[in-house]
């Protein structure tokens, strides 16, 4: 307990290290950086694993001792002796015992930790673009299994670290006895290690591709269960139960080799210390017997033997951990290393323009003139999403307002004025009325000033304006069939709606909002056609002589469109009318199914 207690004391007088910003370049500079900062903690794990093995290494050499000195040769003394020795080594064990699990467990808590506030803060960070940069599976792997499979990969440290370390003494101790039992022992040592590292290699490269295929099976999982009434709604809850069980199946069998793997190192990390204890047993006996070794050095001999088996197994129980850990750093890392774009872009060097301008990004070639609406049709739906993230500033450079680059405004005033919306937008938890009014409550101080002069001056209340948004996206009949109106509480993020009814809810929002430049993402795709035309007729309205951008292949919203732009494989191929553009093959071939429809 006295040990316990000094080594409570030495971890609160130990300062916090700071290694400073995490190297993420590769899972082995990420663990080197953690272990950095964690050096203390590790070190002293390392340690005390170290003395607890080498106490437990040197017991079978005191009753060897004991042995030959004590009971053979009749000696009370020595027998007391080496008694007392034994008793010596089990209390310093006990006590190493427990100051290296402190140790230990401090540094993968230290790891886990640190790693759970480097991930928070870059999801952060990343706001709604980490969900389109990486799947949603994927971060919630990260954070249910990876950061534990890390904690465990440092809470082994020490104890991987005591088993080579004591190996190696070992080996030299019985080489010094016996020479003969000792190269047996020399040889055999490396012969398993090189057995165990042959199966590593698979297990490594078998538990990355569990790994990636349970991430993508929890995101499907997530999708399925956030529009799992959506599903039902359109006869689809059926194909993609299917395809979930499909690639669950394929998880299992990956999980199967990588249990092959385990299931043939455990066997041969249980195998190969017995034979080598068989071997050193039968050449031990026939060497006391020809009276160059002692009975109580054959004892020690297998004692040690026996305990080298045990320290094979922990070094394999340490490899799966290590392993795994490693496994999980990757992950980490990569999350760790993903482009924050504007959000982490330099200080900006200009003023928002006086007068409006047009939106342009040169890479894409599409421009939205001010004061517009502009809806472009995407080819390939990917195109749509890398796009809108562009333009609002969340990915990549080169966009500019005006004359002015987008990332050279100031951050705030970029996230007021240009506003993008998407399906993957949530609402929260709580009043309908406040939840539509979350967004607006962010805008441009001097436009809501100037809004709420304008609705006084009309005597407009505030739940007129936010009536006359719902009305723009056909969104009363929602207000009105909930039991409190706009007062009616909202639970678990919207979902006892439908998606149609969230997506109606999302633009009314935004339209509360009334940006310099929205930019929907398919804003009517989970609505019928006719609730479709009223919401394009009520938004071209309601957004005249504002900048409108609307991603969408449906014939009704491009329809009323100002103009349209075609875009293929990342670019602008072609531009002009809805009318005009059916004109060309291309265009029509993505709209054709829409244009039937309706």
């Amino acid at each position: 307990m006295r040990g316990v207690g000094l080594t409570s004391r030495l971890m609160r007088l130990l300062p916090e290290p700071d290694p400073g910003a995490p190297d993420c370049r590769s899972p082995l500079r990420y663990l080197v950086w953690l272990t950095t900062g964690l050096r203390v903690p590790i070190l002293f794990s390392v340690a005390f694993g170290i003395l607890f093995m080498v106490c437990q290494a040197l017991m079978p050499a005191a009753i060897g001792r004991a042995l030959d000195h004590g009971l053979i040769a009749r000696d009370r003394g020595a027998l007391l002796l080496w008694g007392a020795a034994l008793l010596g080594l089990a209390a310093v064990q006990a006590a190493a015992s427990i100051a290296q699990d402190r140790w230990a467990l401090t540094a993968s808590l230290g790891a886990s930790f640190r790693s759970t506030q480097l991930v928070t803060g870059k999801s952060s960070a990343l706001g709604a673009s980490l969900r389109r940069q990486v799947p949603t599976g994927e971060v919630v792997g990260v954070a249910t299994d990876d950061i534990g499979a890390l904690g465990r990969a440092f809470d082994v440290v020490g104890r991987a670290a005591g088993s080579a370390a004591v190996i190696a003494a070992v080996a030299a101790i019985m080489i010094s006895t016996s020479w003969r039992l000792g190269l047996v022992v020399l040889l055999g040592v490396p012969l398993m290690l090189w057995v165990t590292g042959l199966l590593v290699r698979p297990l490594h490269r078998r538990k990355h591709r569990v790994r990636d295929l349970q991430g993508e099976l929890t995101g499907r999982a997530v999708d399925i269960a956030s529009g799992l009434r959506v599903l039902r709604g359109i006869g689809g809850e059926e194909q993609f139960s299917t395809r979930y069980q499909e690639k669950s199946q394929q998880v299992r069998a990956a999980a199967l080799r990588v249990a092959r793997v385990e299931a043939a190192l455990t066997t041969v990390t249980s195998l190969l210390p017995g034979l080598m204890l068989v071997i050193v047993i039968w050449l031990g006996a026939r060497y006391v017997v020809a009276g160059t070794l002692s009975v109580g050095e054959l004892v020690t001999f297998y004692g040690y033997t026996a305990y080298l088996a045990l320290a094979m197994r922990r070094m394999s129980s340490s490899a799966h951990s290590l392993t795994a850990g490693y496994v999980a750093a990757g992950r980490i890392a990569r999350i760790l290393s993903l482009p924050e774009g504007r959000e982490a872009a330099e200080p900006p060097r200009s003023t928002w323009p006086a007068a409006p301008g047009p939106l342009t990004d040169p890479v894409s070639a599409l421009t939205a003139p001010p004061g517009r609406f502009t809806a472009v049709a995407c080819a390939s739906p990917c195109d749509a999403s890398v796009l809108a993230d562009r333009l609002g500033g969340y990915a990549g450079d080169g966009v500019t307002y005006g004359t002015s680059p987008l990332r050279d405004l100031p951050r705030d005033e970029v996230r007021r004025r240009v506003l993008v919306v998407d399906n993957d937008a949530r609402l929260f938890s709580g009043p309908l009325r406040t939840e539509l009014r979350t967004t607006a409550d962010t805008s441009d101080p001097s436009e809501a000033s100037g809004t709420a002069d304008a609705a006084g001056a009309s005597g407009a209340s505030d739940t007129a304006l936010l009536m006359e948004a719902l009305d723009t996206a056909a969104a009363r009949d929602i207000v009105d069939g909930l039991p409190h109106g706009l007062d009616t509480v909202i639970r678990g993020s919207g979902h006892e709606l439908s998606g149609g009814q969230l997506q109606r809810l999302r633009l009314a929002r935004a339209l509360t909002v009334d940006p310099e430049v929205l930019i929907l993402v398919e804003p009517t795709s989970a609505v019928d056609a006719h609730t479709e035309e009223r919401i394009a007729a009520r938004l071209t309205a309601r957004r005249r002589g504002r900048t409108t951008l609307v991603f969408t292949t449906s014939p009704v919203m491009l329809g009323r469109a100002d103009s349209v732009a075609f875009v293929e494989r990342g670019r602008v191929v072609a531009e002009g009318t809805h009318a005009a553009l059916l004109d060309d093959r291309r265009y029509r071939a993505v709209v054709a199914r829409e244009e039937n429809a309706a």
